[in-house]
């Protein structure tokens, strides 16, 4: 939710004070959802002239324009622009008149630009011209300024990101992605010796002295919020597909081998698309680029892909597999939007689910094609379904299909239900009505809709169409309400009783329903059954499941689970015996690695629901003792950091053996794994190292911190010591903070001198990510400052935030007493709101279910000697 709105009102007149007059004009336009649609654009000719080293920009924009309606009036967006009214004109090919602005207007808290003509406008296409200036603003949004250095000398690059609602910074437009259009797009006394992009190809460079204009191929039809230009001083490199289109990877002079992997993984990935959709890239070029100042990870725009560093390079010396797979990741999701997206818009931010769901689900597809030794499909309930489900047990959630009445809303839905419940529904269909017929379905949805927008229902029909399902009917089940069931499961005798609720975190009881794609299985995977449960409840009978009777009391065949291999968004509660037998089977590995860690995730969400006593939970959670399997580790670690900061508020006299517990469940694969990568060992293998050792670190475990210690020393003599591979990096800062305190600095200091030495971004994260971690007070308020301070990019703040249990205090009077400058400095969009929940709660709710689960764990009577022998357990 964001937590401010612009709530601006007045009116200006090309930026002068506002008038009556401007008032009156405006007043008829002032508050609307959308812009009216009696002239659409067609073509925009747009002209730019930046100048660098004032950061600022003039242009002219020359818009084909259709007027469909009687009007004098042409209502578009504009936002802290200045216009010249005296530039603003229409003209019509069947009139000799030129009509000239009588009125121009704008309503800033609406972004829109009101233009009046005295005269009603013919009907037909005409030409509307506009002259404006603007600012290259530090906002990272827009058309906006990054500064890097070259050759010790700091410069500037300018740089567009127009997603939700940013073009209109740039030049005045119709800035709604169903008013599609061509873009023909001009740079105008751009310094010889930078590299100027845009969407589509340089068609011709004309120099004058030390100065240069640059002409670019005129674009196919697109939205606003995809168009791109990027000026700067950039290495390159390239391939080609095997269709011949041109793929270039630009970033920072010096770094251009560190492109090379996101390169590789682009020419595979467009090949894989233009495959799985049946349809090709549509444009002759695509270019990634990265950028120093970038506030998220990626942006599709059509044929010029932006990229925060870390999202796009990859250093084999000092990138972690972690950083490798996130590389790829960000890649995939990307260039599936020049399809889901690009080519095919939704018709209004309503429907941004379709952009972004399709594009989160299909980059899992896209990596497990391209790398299949990943094991990525294990992952994905960990990365997507998990956060999806964590968020939308909350009350104040939201539908994925969401109504946006105002463009001051859209940044609003750019979160995890659009994108991770998005993919996980996508899934959830996908294995529902079949592979090959989902696909197929989709590639039918591509042709139909290509160079134009689609609604949800839009792709329904499709789908509908390919495999004579009630597609809609699922579905909208899915999109139009919020939150999710839990499917409660009974055995009686030998019939399993099922009833479905909604799963709400607080413990009220929602009223939604919804129409769930079941499967389930008894013992063995090649007897998975599969129906649609449709009611509140329903009862089925497994009699004649287990064929043989002794199946049913072993304990390697005896177990049911339900959503297998958790494919369905939804969690699943089981009666004690059920829960008993799986858990059972958990311990003896009988179940897949995505059910291992589907049970675990639904256990802890019962247990934070105050569904399940936390007693239940640690001694559910003691049967992955020996797991080796990266997904579950990774889900048991998170999870062990949130009962840890639980049990601290609620039981804190408990700490010291719950911690024990928690270095018990990972000491042995701490053990298996160990400090050195070895030869041939798997992607997931070396990134459960990192994720261990940072647990046992974070743990206090003094084995960990005494050989962390020890390998970080070695790295302050040598940099490329073997000692320390960037796997365990951060596993070796977090150790070394544990030991830091006010009156013993050195380690801190020593990371500072890292943090500071390095130019490369992932690294500059790793670091600022321990540094909060520290539990000296003192400490964390030098952090949390120095994550202020000029030294550390605006989009790089939050990791230095997430700060350790001792340090909540500290931080939340830090952010009371720099909320001036934490406001001014990030504004309105995606990165105050991820600024302040890294340190608060960030809603009423949250509070007020962490304080009931933790009066909860205080009335557990039996929890205090449960932890004791967990603690004291020996493998």
């Amino acid at each position: 939710m964001c937590l401010f709105k612009n709530c601006l009102s007045c009116f200006r007149k090309s930026g002068s004070h506002p008038t009556s007059q401007s008032s009156e004009l405006t007043s008829h336009f002032k508050g609307q959802s959308r812009l009216p649609k009696f002239a659409v654009p067609k073509r925009y000719d747009i002209h730019l002239k930046p100048d660098l080293a004032v950061c600022k920009f003039g242009g002219n924009v020359s818009i084909d324009l259709d007027i469909v309606s009687d009007t004098r009036f042409i209502v578009l967006n504009a936002a802290q622009l200045s216009i010249n009214p005296g530039s603003v004109t229409f003209s019509h090919p069947n009139s000799p008149k030129v009509f000239e602005a009588s009125k121009v207007g704008m309503v800033e808290a609406d972004e829109i630009l009101v233009l009046d003509f005295a005269d009603t406008l013919p009907k037909g296409m005409g030409v509307l011209a506009i002259e404006f200036e603007g600012v290259l603003n530090d906002k990272m949004k827009g058309f906006y300024r990054s500064t890097y250095e070259h050759n010790g000398e700091k410069k500037n690059m300018a740089v567009t990101q127009f997603e939700p609602a940013y073009a209109r910074q740039c030049f005045p437009c119709w800035d709604e992605p169903s008013f599609k259009a061509k873009f023909k797009i001009t740079l105008l006394d751009v310094s010889s010796e930078l590299v100027a992009l845009s969407n589509m190809p340089v068609i011709e460079e004309k120099l004058n002295g030390h100065l240069k204009t640059v002409y670019y191929q005129e674009s196919p039809f697109m939205s606003t919020y995809l168009v791109a230009v990027v000026i700067g001083l950039f290495d390159c490199i390239e391939e080609h597909t095997s269709a011949g289109i041109k793929v270039r990877v630009y970033c920072q002079v010096g770094k251009a081998n560190q492109g090379k992997f996101a390169l590789d993984v682009a020419v595979l990935a467009l090949d894989f698309y233009e495959d799985y959709f049946g349809m090709p890239y549509s444009l002759p070029k695509l270019d990634m680029i990265a950028i120093p100042d970038f506030a998220a990870g990626a942006m599709e725009n059509y044929g010029l892909v932006t990229y925060s560093e870390t999202a796009l390079l990859y250093d084999d010396q000092h990138s972690a597999a972690a950083n490798k797979q996130r590389v790829a990741t960000v890649v995939a999701h990307e260039l599936e939007h020049q399809w889901f997206g690009n080519l095919v818009t939704m018709e209004w931010w309503t429907d941004l689910w379709l952009n972004e769901g399709f594009a989160t689900w299909m980059s899992y597809l896209a990596k497990d094609k391209l790398f299949p030794e990943w094991k990525i499909w294990t992952q994905f309930f960990d990365h997507e379904s998990s956060e999806g489900l964590r968020l939308d047990g909350l009350a104040e959630s939201h539908a994925i299909e969401v109504e946006v009445n105002h463009a001051s809303e859209i940044d609003e839905i750019f979160d995890i239900i659009s994108y991770k419940k998005g993919a996980s529904i996508i899934r959830m269909l996908r294995d529902y009505v079949g592979g090959q017929r989902f696909q197929n379905s989709l590639a039918t949805y591509i042709k139909r809709h290509a160079w134009s927008n689609a609604r949800t229902e839009d792709l329904w029909a499709a789908i509908k169409e390919g495999c004579d399902e009630p597609v809609n009917k699922i579905m909208n089940s899915w999109t139009k309400q919020k939150g999710y069931p839990v499917v409660s499961v009974k055995m009686k005798s030998q019939t399993l009783e099922i009833e479905q609720s909604q799963f709400l975190y607080s413990g009220s009881r929602g009223d939604g329903q919804w129409i769930i794609p079941m499967t389930f299985c008894c013992g063995k995977y090649d007897g998975r059954k599969s129906f649609l449960l449709e009611k509140k409840s329903e009862t089925y009978d497994i009699n004649g499941f287990f064929s043989d009777t002794h199946k049913s009391s072993d304990p390697a065949h005896s177990w049911i689970k339900f959503n297998v291999e958790q494919t369905g968004f939804f969690r699943v509660k089981y009666d004690e015996g059920l829960a008993a037998k799986l858990r059972c089977a958990i311990e003896n590995k009988y179940l897949s690695v995505t059910d291992r860690l589907g049970i675990l995730d639904d256990s802890f969400a019962l247990c934070t629901a105050c569904q399940m006593s936390l007693t239940s939970l640690l001694t559910f959670m003691g049967a992955y003792r020996e797991e080796l399997e990266h997904t579950v580790l990774s889900n048991l670690i998170k999870i062990t950091d949130k009962v840890g900061r639980i049990v601290a508020d609620a039981r804190p006299e408990l700490m010291n053996n719950i911690k024990q517990f928690f270095i018990g469940l990972f000491l042995y694969s701490a053990e298996k794994l160990g400090w050195d990568p070895k030869q041939g060992e798997s992607h997931l293998v070396a990134m459960s190292r990192g994720d261990i050792f940072t647990a046992l670190a974070m743990l206090g475990h003094q084995e960990t911190l005494n050989e962390a210690t020890r390998r970080f020393h070695d790295f302050l003599d040598n940099r490329n010591t073997p000692l320390l591979h960037p796997d365990i990096r951060k596993a070796a800062y977090v150790a070394v903070m544990q030991k830091v305190s006010s009156s013993n600095k050195a380690g801190f200091e020593s990371l500072l001198s890292v943090y500071r030495e390095t130019d490369l971004s992932q690294e500059k994260t790793r670091v600022l990510d321990s540094l909060a971690s520290c539990p000296d007070q003192g400490i964390i308020l030098e952090v949390l400052n120095f994550a202020l301070s000029s030294e550390v990019r605006s989009q790089d703040a939050v990791f230095g935030l997430a700060v350790s249990k001792e340090g909540r205090e500290v931080a939340w009077k830090w952010l009371k007493d720099n909320w001036d400058h934490i406001l001014t400095t990030y504004g309105s969009g995606s990165l105050l709101p991820r600024f302040v929940s890294s340190i608060v709660s960030p809603s009423i709710e949250q509070v007020q279910i962490n304080a009931k689960c933790v009066q909860s764990i205080r009335n557990e009577k039996d929890l205090a000697e449960a932890v004791k022998k967990l603690a004291n357990r020996k493998n």
